[in-house]
């Protein structure tokens, strides 16, 4: 919650948009939050000068005259985090829209304010700390059950480390003290009183003891990203595509499949059909990984076009602050933001509003170190209060670490990848999932462009690890046949497929079937839409051994349409649907009758 002080009100001076000049504000400071007008519409400070301040207004302006009353609360604008997150839909400034429609209807009323957590409801907090005990910032104090899956840890405030005088257990309100901490600083001990929750500036990263390289891929279910151009977790990625590439599904995808503990999903300036769409099937869709329902471990921040434009930069921060939080309990956490190029648009309006230098198309000139701030807040972490052994109980000391994996969808107008904010986003980020127009047109979902997307994550040691010794090398197999069918397409185009050698069409056959049976992947099918890492791995192993066959029967003059009109072929294209517990034991079974069948052409393994 913010907490008012007494810095003196000032009067508007100036309305421009959701831009307005105020005077008056001597005492403020840059990022304070402020409340505009009679109406009391939020606001912050952007932009401080000698003779005024400049406020951003996360509301519409409309109907509020010069001379009105701003009153500072010398606050930035924060998150508040504690038990009751997940599940919730929150607006840009975390505002709880059920709660808020409950009060106005569908319209909310400008200046209306709820608090995000529910302040009555009641949690059974068990201890987890000794009194006496040294906690340092970020120690876990205690567990409350937030989920039927999912403790929510009660943790140490940064900067508040001390020696614990009392713990109590039982069930308590949000707001109700259950720790005492004696906060020793310059000789002087002070007592801080430690709630069920906290706050925290969204537009400040949470600390952290020490950062890890990101070498653990985040499993997906979908072939193309999981196998050619997987995401490390703790690692960040951009999906951009122009419209009806299928980002909003892709995205969807990875909310419910991805093997992510906690996901938080920011709605920013997309159309309200789209928006409705995930608040009406998220409740009632069932995790995979826990049985209840998908909500019970994802927060969403709906921040619709719709809305007012200046809130959408603030929904950016807040989603990411409250990962940040989930993040630093020890949790994997997955924030999926559709779209940043929405939060640019926003960027360049106020820009435009505050009169400032516009960089390229318009945008301003801090565009970049905007986005790089951002993205640079994911990562694979060492969480605060790692080092001290919290139960004293232990001979280890209790060490936790989270991750949080980022993923932003990138609208470029027009489909144009060289525009600003996809080529600044690709500069910061690990892992560019391209999606093209092309693909999308002739029904190749998802329509990830193979020869245009990358991971720059080096995850191969994992998954020769875990899922095959051979792993990278089947996947850099087919990288390079992909690559090679590129090449000799161009080359049909201007001279036609009769100018192809045998083994160059049988290139373009292997190939087929390794985009159309392996690539594509449907996000409505009962089976399909969810590939664990093991089958991908069967079904690409299957996949290349069969054009190492179709060489070597080449090489023995067998001709290439006899090898591709066998009867296994059609079974490789059904592979996709079959249950994943089927899949290992058919496939193996179909590998064999393809091996006897290349054997009557006298090829032996």
């Amino acid at each position: 919650m913010i907490e008012r002080v007494e810095t003196g009100d000032g009067r508007i001076v100036r309305i421009a948009g959701p831009v307005v000049g105020a005077s008056g504000l001597d005492n403020a400071r840059l990022h304070d939050v402020v409340y505009v007008g009679e109406v009391g519409l939020v606001g912050e400070i952007i932009q401080i000068s000698s003779e005024q301040a400049t406020i951003q207004v996360y509301e519409d302006t409309s109907g509020i005259r010069i001379g009105e009353r701003i009153q500072n609360t010398g606050a930035p604008l924060q998150a508040r985090l504690g038990p009751g997150l997940l599940g919730q839909v929150y607006d840009g400034l975390q505002r709880p829209l059920e709660v808020l429609a409950e009060k106005t209807g569908d319209f909310i009323r400008r200046g209306l304010a709820a608090s995000p957590l529910s302040e009555d409801i009641y949690w059974e907090f068990k201890p987890r700390a000794c009194i006496g005990s040294y906690l340092s910032p970020g120690s876990v104090l205690g567990i409350v059950t937030e989920s039927h899956t999912l403790e929510h840890a009660i943790m140490v405030p940064p900067g508040k480390g001390g020696r614990l005088v009392d713990i109590n257990s039982g069930k308590f309100k949000l707001n109700d003290v259950v720790a005492v901490i004696d906060l020793q600083s310059n000789h002087k001990v002070d007592h801080f009183e430690v709630t069920l929750c906290q706050s925290w500036p969204v537009r400040t990263p949470r600390p952290v003891q020490a950062r890890l390289a990101p070498r653990e891929p985040l499993i997906t279910g979908t072939r193309v990203i999981d196998t050619l151009f997987p995401v490390a977790r703790g690692g960040s990625a951009i999906i951009p595509g122009g419209f009806g590439t299928g980002k909003t599904v892709v995205e969807h995808c990875l909310a419910r499949w991805a093997d992510a503990d906690v996901v938080v999903y920011i709605g920013c300036g997309e159309r309200g059909n789209e928006m409705t769409e995930v608040l009406e099937e998220f409740p009632i869709l069932e995790d995979p990984r826990t049985g209840e329902p998908l909500m019970a471990r994802t927060v969403l921040i709906a921040n619709t076009s719709n809305m007012p434009v200046a809130a959408r930069e603030a929904s950016i921060y807040t989603g990411i602050t409250i990962a940040e939080y989930y993040r630093d309990m020890g949790y994997q956490v997955l924030v999926l933001a559709d779209s940043t190029s929405r939060w640019g648009e926003a960027l360049r309006e106020i820009s435009g509003r505050l009169e400032e230098m516009p960089g390229e198309e318009g945008y301003p000139a801090y565009l970049a170190a905007r986005l790089a701030e951002f993205y640079e807040r994911s990562g694979k972490v060492v969480c605060l209060g790692s080092q001290e052994d919290e139960t004293q109980a232990a001979a280890e000391p209790d060490v936790r670490t989270g991750s949080l994996t980022l993923v932003g969808a990138v609208s470029p107008p027009g489909g144009d990848f060289s525009e600003p904010m996809t080529q600044n986003s690709m500069r910061v980020v690990g892992t560019f999932w391209a999606l093209d127009y092309e693909l999308s047109r002739r029904r190749h979902f998802p329509a990830i462009n193979w020869t245009r997307s990358y991971s720059l994550y080096e995850t191969q040691d994992w998954y020769n690890q875990n899922v095959g010794s051979d792993w990278f090398e089947r996947v850099r197999s087919a990288s390079s046949l992909l690559q090679r069918e590129a090449e000799l397409l161009e080359i049909v185009q201007l001279v036609g497929p009769d100018a192809l050698a045998e083994s160059e069409r049988a290139v373009l056959a292997v190939a087929r079937m390794l985009r159309e049976d392996f690539l594509q992947q449907s996000a409505y099918h009962e089976v399909d839409r969810y590939c664990p890492i093991e089958k991908a791995y069967w079904m690409l192993t299957i996949i290349m051994d069969f054009y190492q066959y179709v060489q070597k029967a080449l090489g023995l003059e067998v001709p290439l349409p006899k090898v591709m009109d066998m009867p296994e072929v059609g079974e490789i294209a059904r592979l996709k649907e079959l249950p994943t517990e089927q899949a290992e034991m058919n496939i193996q079974e179909l590998s064999k009758r393809i091996q006897h069948r290349f054997a009557e052409f006298g090829i032996q393994e």
